[in-house]
């Protein structure tokens, strides 16, 4: 391959997430073993035909969850797109055979409804941790900051301690605090690259006044004071026994969810994307608009839709919320919204 052409592919390929790209490789993996199996030419796999697509499709339903099934799907046509071949499957039976697939996922394959992160269970969280040590300083923070500004735990933390990269992860240096047009302060944190936005993204919460015990601001600043590191370090590297500073991993921070959450009985089973979840029902139950908190958190409007759907009813809805879910605004609180709502900028501090 020419260096033009290759240069072509690198463009193209840049498109997807490293993450993306490396689901993508085990389905093609998968793929490639399907045909090996079944003696498929090597010339029929691409441009693929619609019955070997429907082949290799029916092959997996019955025995993976459907969005694997999905994904596997999605790397084949990605893979078409990346080396300029005719996609030549029909839109509809596409949707079908992926539809199907679903229908058929065994029930082991299908994950449990995760369980939300609360307010309340974050200062559980805090009672339960030493936030003089350095690894619970930093994970701590993470967590609040994750929770209040419904972030990807993925966006604030890193793969491995080895891949950290300034030019993708967070780092100290992007974390400043503004003023909204009520001049009230709100935490501002610039994430260079993310999973739907190569070019970066900017999350918000605000400083809680007075400070509750879950509050983002005292978290981070606390977590600064026991782990000093410069303005290009990731945002949340934390003081290793050794010495060393290190990127704060996302297996890091789970590990450290699921020990506490199993040495306490009362807490439910809580992941990653809990804090997520916990964060735009936190929001929606204290009577922040719809489209206000789908802005917080960079929803498209049909999976913010699916998502309430998912896990809006798995905690109890005031009727004031039930009052906003239906449509009405009469319930916006103004001094609540504007507390983290950004607004214009117009004094810029950065957390030292």
């Amino acid at each position: 391959m020419n260096n033009e052409a290759q240069r072509v592919l690198d463009v193209i390929g840049a498109s997807w997430a490293e993450s993306t790209k490396e689901l993508y490789g085990t389905g093609l993996l998968v793929f490639h073993v399907y045909c090996d199996i079944h003696d498929v030419p090597d010339a029929q796999w691409a441009p693929i035909s619609r019955n070997l697509l429907a082949a290799f499709l029916a092959s997996c339903a019955g025995a993976l969850s459907g969005s694997t099934i999905s994904n596997y799907a999605a790397a084949l046509r990605a893979w078409h797109v990346l080396h300029g071949l005719t996609w030549s499957i029909n839109e509809l039976e596409y949707k079908a055979l992926l539809e199907g697939a679903t229908r058929l996922a065994p029930t082991s394959s299908k994950r449990p409804k995760r369980s939300p992160f609360t307010a309340a269970i974050l200062e559980n969280f805090k009672e339960a941790m030493n936030l003089e040590d350095p690894r619970d300083a930093a994970i701590f923070a993470c967590l609040v900051s994750s929770f209040y500004c419904i972030a990807r735990l993925g966006e604030f933390t890193v793969p491995a301690i080895s891949r950290f990269d300034p030019a993708k992860h967070i780092s100290r240096a992007g974390l400043i605090v503004t003023r909204n047009h009520n001049n009230l302060p709100v935490m501002k944190f610039s994430i260079p690259s993310t999973k739907t936005s190569s070019d970066g993204e900017e999350v918000h919460c605000a400083p809680h006044e007075p400070p509750s015990s879950t509050d983002p601001r005292n978290a981070i600043e606390t977590h600064f004071r026991i782990n000093h590191d410069e303005p290009h370090a990731n945002l949340f590297s934390w003081r290793h026994p050794s010495g060393t500073m290190r990127p704060l991993s996302k297996k890091e921070v789970i590990k450290r969810i699921d020990t506490i959450a199993k040495a306490y009985p009362n807490l439910p089973d809580l992941k990653g994307h809990s804090l997520r979840i916990g964060g735009t029902l936190h929001y929606l139950l204290n009577g922040v608009p719809f489209d206000v908190v789908k802005t917080m958190g960079r929803w498209s409007s049909e999976s913010f839709t699916l998502y309430l759907r998912h896990h809006a009813l798995s905690v109890h809805t005031p009727p004031r919320a039930l009052s906003l879910a239906q449509g009405s605004q009469r319930a916006r609180p103004d001094s609540f919204g504007s507390s983290f709502w950004p607004g214009k900028p117009s004094v810029f501090r950065p957390i030292t």
